[in-house]
Order: C-alpha cells, then structure tokens, then sequence
C-alpha cells in the first residue's frame, strides 16, 4: 500500500493531467479556423503569429518542466530554444520579437507535431512516481504553464482580430452564429448610476486559496479616500459622444504624453472604429472577429488605450479608479449582478508597481512579472476573450499607455 501522502499527490497528478489536456487542446480550437497562412503572419511588432504562439506555449513546458524533471531529457528541436524564448533572460538567446513573422520554417505542421511530442511528454512525467516534495514543484510550475497558456490564448485571438483588421478583405475569424458567447459583448447597458464608498483602509491583493501570480501578492492594506464608482462600464454611445465633441482635438483633455502620441499617429477615433465617408450617412462601423459591423452603441467601449481611456474620463467631469478603488469595489458587488469580469479590460490610474513587500520568484520563472514593472498601467478584471475560469479578484493585468489591440475599455470613478 502507498503512504496517504503519495496517494494524494497521485490524485492531483491525474486531475492535472486532465486539465492539462483540456488547456492545450482550447488552444489549438481556437487556431482551427485559420488557415497555414493566417498563422504565420505577424501584424505588428507588438502582436506573435498564431504558429508562434502553438510553439512558445509548448517551450515553456519543454524548458521549465521536461528539462528539469524528465529522465534522459532531450530537446525536441536544439534551435526552439533561442526561436520560441520570449524575453526570458535567465534562459538564454531569443529571437527578436518584431520578427517573428519571418520563421517560415519550422513549417505550422512542425509546430503542431512539436506540441503533440511534448504533450505526450508532459503526460508520462506526470503519471510518474514521485515525492510529495517533487511533486509540489512539479504541481505549481504546470499550473504556471497553464496559466501562462491561458494568457496566450487571449492573446492569440487579440493578435487574429489586428491581423484581419488590416487585410482588405476584411475576413472573419468566425461567422457570426459560430461565434461563442464568450467572444460576443452582448445586451444592453443599464443606466448609469453611482455607488459610493467610504474612506477607510481596504486589504487587497491574492489571500487564501487558488491560484495566483506572484505580482498578486503579498495581500496588504492600503487607505483609500471617499469615493464613488460606476456601476456599469463606458458604452460605445457614450464614447461617440466624446469623438463627436473633438474630444481627440482638444489638447486640453489628453496627458502631453497622450497628446503627443495622438498627434503623431494621427488618431481621430478608437482601434477598430471606421466612420462612413457618405455625408448623409455618417455611421460608424467597427471590425470585429466577426467581420465588420455596425457599432452597438449600448455595448461597451473597447480596444482603447490608457491616454484615451484617461482623456475621456476628464471630458466626463471624472476620472479613472485606482486598482485598490476596483477591487474594494468589485468585491462588493455579486458576480451576477455586475460588469467588472467578462466584458473588457478596465483600465486604472494605477502604475504597474510591486506591492510592498513583494518578492519575484526564484530563477528563470521569477522573470515571469517582476521585470515589467516600470512604464505600464494596471487593468482589473477580464474580457469577452479570457479564457472561462483564468480571471479572479486580484489579476493585475498591464499593458503599456498607448497600448490598444487588447480588449481594454474603462469604468469611471469619482472622488
């Protein structure tokens, strides 16, 4: 008979194993309406093709897990290493990022045929015996795979819909009735209304169980001053309001950071959005997976930058939450009654910064979030394309100020 002690890990194993497969398996169906060539073009520096992303996602498993815990471990390809490494330092050499639209070899098979050796892989070491003690570590870096997969998942289907966006032909990643619910913002917003809060001290950040990152950590106090919060998020109505009152050529509105950045690229209006030349019908229509579209005007904004996000608010006589403002306020509401996960990205007023106290993991892994905290806004809560059961209370998701191609959009608070 086995120790109790192994026999648990043996459990866990098997359940992990299966979440595993179902994981890696959402992230080929989301690559199975593209065709070879879709998934080997990159958009634009800041987007992977989808090929790259089949590939990384399965380096990871490869350099952080096999290497370490398979018996007689091989690489499968000695020059994935370098090709499919994304900024991992501690690692070693990567491919540049703004070309990785150029690796037309190894061929979309390979990749495909790279996943399924190292899924087959992943799956023997985590049938194999071993410790308690081994079998934690092993436990908490594939639920870190798994996790980080998840991201790449979002990330595949915001990188498709910019690529599409710039074709000619305009192509929809998926006919409109195939689209799940999940990638379709659907309804209509309520009306807009106020929720107060009081002044006092709020604990925020990860606590208890489930997984976390470690930029979610440690849970610590903060003090917040007497509030109000939005209790549904800003509509596409709303922000054609805004385009429509030369909200993006008044410079009083925008940061000179964001002035400078809308004057230099030229924008009149948000990622996505295109206004009809004919005078007699001036409607506005936005790409979508779904192809083109005309605006639903009482679904919410998105695909807007920091510097947008904070201009509109000051046109709206308001401003936009800290991260500790959300989250005391996402935690007060019941899931079913509100808009904070599931529709967009909210962007913050908040700086990506360590929490006090904060500490990056050991190694390689600990490259993972700590490096990134300078230059970058927080966003709370989840979009149309999260991936059901990744987003939680206390994500800290961030992206650069002028950061547009996510599904990003904005709550306004007021002080």
């Amino acid at each position: 008979m086995q120790p109790q002690s192994s026999v648990v890990a043996h459990i866990n194993m098997t359940t992990l194993a299966a979440t595993f497969s179902a994981v890696r398996d959402g992230t080929l169906m989301l690559a199975q309406p593209l065709s070879d060539e879709d998934c080997c073009v990159q958009s634009m520096p800041d987007a992977s093709p989808v090929k790259w992303h089949l590939a990384h996602t399965t380096w990871f498993f490869e350099t952080f897990i096999l290497e370490r815990f398979e018996t007689d471990f091989r690489p499968f390809h000695p020059a994935f290493r370098v090709l499919f490494n994304s900024y991992y330092e501690g690692v070693g050499e990567q491919h540049p990022r703004a070309q990785r639209g150029l690796i037309t070899r190894p061929s979309l098979s390979e990749v495909r045929a790279y996943r399924r050796n190292i899924d087959q892989r992943m799956q023997h070491v985590l049938a194999m015996p071993l410790s308690e003690q081994v079998s934690k570590e092993l436990a908490m870096l594939v639920k870190l795979g798994l996790q980080h997969e998840q991201q790449h998942q979002e990330l595949l289907l915001t990188d498709v819909k910019h690529l599409f966006s710039i074709n000619p032909l305009k192509p929809a990643y998926k006919s409109e009735e195939l689209v799940s619910d999940q990638l379709q913002r659907k309804g209509v917003l309520p009306t807009l209304q106020w929720q107060e809060f009081e002044a006092g001290i709020v604990e925020i950040g990860h606590a208890g169980a489930g997984f976390f990152f470690d930029n979610e950590t440690p849970r610590h106090r903060q003090f917040i001053e007497k509030f109000s919060i939005a209790t549904r998020l800003v509509s596409n109505r709303e922000y054609r309001d805004f385009i429509e009152d030369d909200g993006y050529q008044n410079p009083l509105l925008w940061l000179a950071a964001g002035w400078d950045w809308l004057t230099q690229q030229r924008l009149t209006q948000p990622l996505y959005w295109q206004k009809s030349t004919n005078q007699f019908d001036p409607t506005w229509t936005e790409f979508t997976l779904y192809g083109m579209r005309s605006i639903a005007l009482d679904q919410p904004i998105t695909h807007i930058s920091f510097f947008e996000a904070e201009a509109y608010a000051r046109w709206a006589g308001a401003r936009l939450p800290t991260e500790a403002e959300w989250e005391c306020a996402a935690n007060a509401v019941a899931p079913q009654d509100g808009d904070y996960f599931g529709q967009v990205w909210q962007w913050t007023s908040s700086s990506y910064a360590p929490y006090p106290g904060y500490a990056a993991l050991a190694g390689a892994v600990g490259e993972y979030n700590g490096k990134f905290m300078a230059n970058q806004y927080v966003l709370r809560g989840s979009s149309c394309a999260t991936p059901a059961g990744h987003a939680r209370l206390t994500y800290r998701n961030f992206f650069p100020a002028t950061a547009r191609w996510q599904f990003s959009g904005m709550r306004l608070a007021r002080s």
